[in-house]
């Protein structure tokens, strides 16, 4: 079988790629199917996509994507499958999707993981975000195959406009990548809290830095931020880390807790837990807001904790800082969690059956 995956972004760079369908390659390799794929930016654009300026760079490179995506439908006729992560194309309408599904007749498996279908417009994406078309989600749902949408409340979405919806949860990989028996440990000697995001989700700390700052009155503790963009706070414990690749595992690592905040809103209900997930399988008990798929994950007190008040999250902290929780049982309880439910080896099957059962 010949599988052709197109993803927004180069291969390796972004999170949403990376846990959500290019760890599972090897598998569909193992099995004898042929892959090949195409992102819609190079890596030239990539690397300065959400920087200010460089404008007419970005522009080049969004119309090389989408000369490459036309030059595609020459031939597409040696496929057997097309995965189409998010979206094939940025902008506009989704002409490439429905050449692909209506005119060339493919097996189209449109994946996603976030409530694409909402406007989401950030200082950094405002160029493209005027030419987005946000009803293309509905189309691609009607035209596809099959949907691998990432939580419950996306299936139900996209089952609106198609009945064959498969729960493809992010994953994570426990064996191979998220394994603190792999790395050194790199643990501070204080205790230390964390979080890790981009730049686009910075602003759901901002819920957060009113109680740290007070809490930093009557304890010594560290606040480490893993992104690619520094927070703006007045913390005095704050440490940032910037975000890279090579080194993702052993900076997560060196935190005690993990923090989830999210807003209560539509957007936040399609996430799919993906920090939640990254600590908890490292071992790393979490603090989450009950929001979406962290319900589906974490079982409050049992091995993790969810918090919606700033009261709520301050107290669960102090229960942290002052000794009140079982930290060992609850480190022990999130890491099997995540191999039992939400890891590449319990997963697998269902990932491969996406393209073997329609």
């Amino acid at each position: 079988m010949k599988i052709l995956f197109l993803h927004p972004y180069p291969a390796g760079e972004a999170p949403s790629q990376r846990f959500r369908f290019e760890q599972y390659l090897y598998f569909l390799e193992k099995k004898g199917h042929q892959i090949d794929r195409q992102s819609f930016l190079d890596t030239k654009t990539w690397r300065i996509l959400y920087k200010q300026g460089y404008k007419f760079i970005k522009i080049i490179g969004i119309i090389k994507g989408f000369l490459r995506r036309i030059k595609l439908l020459f031939f597409l006729k040696k496929y057997d499958y097309v995965f189409i992560h998010r979206e094939a194309t940025p902008i506009g309408y989704p002409f490439i999707e429905y050449c692909i599904a209506k005119i060339c007749k493919k097996k189209v498996i449109f994946d996603f993981d976030d409530a694409i279908w909402l406007p989401n417009t950030s200082q950094e994406n405002k160029l493209v975000a005027r030419l987005k078309f946000h009803q293309k989600t509905n189309l691609i749902c009607k035209w596809a195959t099959k949907i691998s949408a990432g939580n419950q409340y996306l299936v139900d979405y996209a089952k609106q406009f198609n009945q064959n919806v498969v729960l493809n949860p992010t994953t994570i990989d426990t064996k191979n990548l998220h394994n603190a028996d792999l790395f050194a440990n790199p643990k501070n000697n204080i205790f230390t809290i964390g979080w890790t995001g981009t730049h686009s989700t910075l602003f759901y700390l901002d819920f957060l830095w009113e109680v740290l700052e007070e809490l930093e009155q009557k304890y010594t503790f560290k606040m480490i931020v893993i992104a690619n963009q520094k927070p703006i706070t007045t913390l005095k414990s704050l440490e940032f880390i910037e975000w890279n690749k090579n080194t993702e595992i052993q900076d997560l690592l060196k935190i005690d807790v993990g923090l989830m905040p999210l807003t209560d809103d539509k957007w936040a209900k399609g996430k799919c837990g993906f920090k939640a997930l990254q600590y908890m399988a490292l071992a790393i008990p979490t603090i989450a807001s009950p929001v979406g798929v962290n319900t589906a994950i974490i079982q409050n007190n049992e091995n993790g904790f969810l918090c919606t008040t700033q009261q709520e999250w301050k107290e669960c902290l102090i229960s942290f800082f002052e000794n009140k929780i079982n930290y060992h049982q609850i480190a022990k309880n999130t890491r099997q969690t995540i191999v039992d439910n939400f890891s590449v080896i319990a997963n697998e099957e269902n990932f491969k059956n996406l393209f073997e059962k329609n």
